[in-house]
């Protein structure tokens, strides 16, 4: 089953912060983006669910 994708602005309303918030975590890595053909950014909902129970990509790979 694949994840949802998510767009920046509904990261931001999960987390209640700015999109442009969501893409500089992108940028510091804190959370992994795809690029759409279009080179927009969209986030695993997964990916999502993990930062907010506090995991790290590394907590997440292992």
């Amino acid at each position: 089953m694949a994840d949802r994708l998510l767009t920046p602005r509904e990261v931001g309303a999960i987390f209640r912060v700015d999109p442009k918030t969501v893409s500089r975590w992108a940028k510091q890595g804190r959370i992994p983006a795809i690029r759409t053909l279009g080179g927009h950014r969209r986030y695993r909902e997964s990916d999502v669910q993990a930062l907010l129970r506090g995991e790290t990509l590394e907590d997440a790979s292992a």
